[in-house]
């Protein structure tokens, strides 16, 4: 199996491009360095330069390895192609949450997921307002700022709280999950997928339904929360692959409970 890159030093590109390309224009963006890349979807020159510095960092960690960012996809979308390669790669996320970061909520991060042949093998969910980081490296567990992660403990759905995104359903459909979904005690959304896969590996969320699968938003948290215990895939069953575009993960703090709500969606 292919020795994984120093996590020490992928932590470091991650702060550096933090600290300079990122938080000093947070609550200062001028409108010109705000853009819409599609119709409500915006992009900061945050973004586009913090990707070209994790770009150059992280690739010289591996030499010969792929780099596909979530920016040069937007402008050529063939960059995606470089997943379905063999060997490493890196997906990079400089700043998930961008509608936040526009609009001056500190509900971002940055997201790095390095994978071998398809497979992530190693992930960081970084939060730049507090400075922490949360690794998994694939067969080592899940840590975040030093302390091992654990999910949430399996709880009737009267106490669980998570993430659904109700496009994932027909339009048909979507009025009756809505009230099937006041079973659970709280169902709300960070509009950030770092933030999210953070909450459920720490076990301050219960699970999370998520329809638009870009790589670069979910191979991290997955993994994150595949080595903190929890579990993740779609709902016919199958397992969540960064190299596929299928439609719809759930992801759970433990077995049983994916289990018990999936079948309670697809009954509502």
């Amino acid at each position: 199996m292919a020795s994984l890159p120093d996590s020490d030093k992928v932590v470091a590109a991650i702060r550096e491009a933090a600290e300079l390309d990122i938080l000093p224009r947070f609550q200062r963006l001028e409108r010109h360095e705000i853009s819409e890349k599609n119709p409500g979807e915006v992009v900061t020159v945050a973004d586009i330069e913090a990707e070209h510095r994790l770009t150059r960092l992280l690739s010289a960690l591996v030499p010969g390895s792929a780099v596909v960012g979530e920016e040069a996809v937007s402008k050529n979308p063939d960059v995606l192609k470089r997943l379905e390669g063999e060997g490493p790669a890196w997906l990079v996320d400089p700043v998930d949450g961008t509608g936040n970061f526009a609009e001056g909520r500190p509900v971002f991060g940055i997201i790095i997921c390095y994978l071998v042949d398809g497979i992530a093998r190693a992930g960081w969910i970084h939060d730049p307002c507090s400075g922490k980081t949360a690794i998994a490296m694939a067969g080592e567990g899940a840590w975040y700022d030093g302390e091992r992660l654990t999910p949430a403990a399996s709880v009737p759905f009267e106490q669980m709280t998570g993430t659904l995104n109700y496009s994932w359903f027909p339009h048909d459909q979507r009025e009756a999950v809505r009230r099937a979904a006041r079973r659970f005690k709280d169902v709300y959304s960070y509009r950030c997928a770092a933030h999210d896969y953070l909450a459920l590996a720490r076990g301050e969320k219960h699970f999370s339904l998520y329809r638009r699968l870009w790589p670069w938003d979910h191979a991290a948290g997955v993994l994150l929360l595949a080595e903190a215990g929890g579990h993740t895939a779609r709902l016919d069953g199958r397992p969540y692959r960064a190299t596929g575009r299928e439609e719809g993960i759930l992801s759970v703090s433990d077995p049983e409970s994916w289990e018990r709500i999936k079948n309670f969606l697809i009954r509502a």
